[in-house]
């Protein structure tokens, strides 16, 4: 990953680390004094965010370091392992807040005091975790980055469920039904596991080698039909991704008679294309001579492609 987008990375991933740490204070502090299940299950929230940032700092400035002997692929996919981390601690934070709001229930204590402080510290909650959140995605989305994707996304959660309290909050200084306070975090517990389960698919996927997405397929593919008269075919296309990294590797036929340096400028020249197109490419070619027997071949190759001694 270049510097600056590391830099970049690190930059907001501690902007989330500031953000998260501020909001659990006031939420435990708010939420102790009123009593509301709601708001102490958005405090945890927040507490399970500030750790996803943390996770995510550390494995941005992990996966930039460069690959070494052994690791010889890079270390991209600690980013990976830390989006997979911070989803099951999303997993783990909702069915907190489900055991307590149920606890809530049970025992019929549904006293709730500073109603007006409340409303004002989940409004306050989701306008700064939307402005941060916003500036996170476009980081990651600059950069590429699965773990502060996933932590921009722990954030964005967070900007619903602290409307979702809000409104209950509200609802309840109106009519006076406190009740309401845990059937919202109960609520608010359901759309964090959606959440979570969405974040573990897309940071779980590339530790299983997945291959890249069809439309960056296709680019690979449209690279190699634009220099198809320079080479017999390709086989054996792979292709995957680590953190930002994407890996391709293939098979190339080319004429028996290609001189080495020939087909070594053709790999290059091809890998070079694919790089243009997709940051952060890193490329394997195999040379494979043409197996068919050019005595009884019909068709020179030269005749069918032209340009390949060019």
């Amino acid at each position: 990953m270049p510097i600056n987008h590391t830099q970049q990375n690190k930059a907001a991933a501690l902007l989330s680390i500031a953000s998260n740490t501020v909001l659990v204070i006031a939420k435990l502090a708010i939420g102790s004094f009123s009593g509301s299940v709601s708001i102490l299950s958005e405090a945890v929230h927040s507490g399970i965010d500030l750790v996803a940032a943390v996770i995510a700092w550390l494995s941005i400035r992990e996966a930039a370091k460069p690959a070494d002997n052994q690791h010889p692929y890079g270390h991209g996919k600690i980013e990976n392992a830390s989006g997979t981390i911070e989803a099951l601690l999303i997993f783990a934070a909702a069915i907190y807040i489900i055991w307590s709001a149920m606890r809530k229930l049970s025992s019929g204590t549904m006293e709730i005091e500073g109603l007006g402080l409340g409303v004002f510290v989940m409004g306050a909650s989701a306008g700064v975790n939307y402005l941060v959140s916003r500036h996170l995605l476009q980081v990651a989305t600059k950069t590429d980055s699965i773990a502060l994707r996933a932590d921009a996304m722990h954030l964005r959660t967070d900007v619903y469920t602290s409307l979702g309290v809000l409104a209950g909050l509200a609802t309840i200084k109106i009519t006076g039904i406190t009740l309401l306070d845990p059937l919202v975090a109960i609520g608010v517990a359901i759309l964090i596991i959606k959440a979570a389960y969405q974040l573990t698919m897309k940071a779980f996927s590339p530790i299983l080698d997945v291959k890249l997405p069809d439309d960056e397929e296709f680019i690979i593919r449209a690279v190699l039909a634009e220099h198809s008269e320079k080479f017999l075919e390709y086989h054996k296309l792979r292709t995957r991704k680590a953190g930002h990294v994407r890996h391709i590797d293939l098979h190339l036929v080319v004429p028996k008679s290609m001189r080495v340096d020939m087909a070594h400028t053709l790999s290059h020249t091809i890998t070079a294309e694919f790089s243009n197109r997709l940051e952060s490419c890193n490329t394997l070619v195999h040379i494979e001579p043409c197996q068919r027997g050019c005595d009884g071949c019909m068709v020179k190759c030269s005749d069918i492609r032209p340009n390949i001694y060019d």
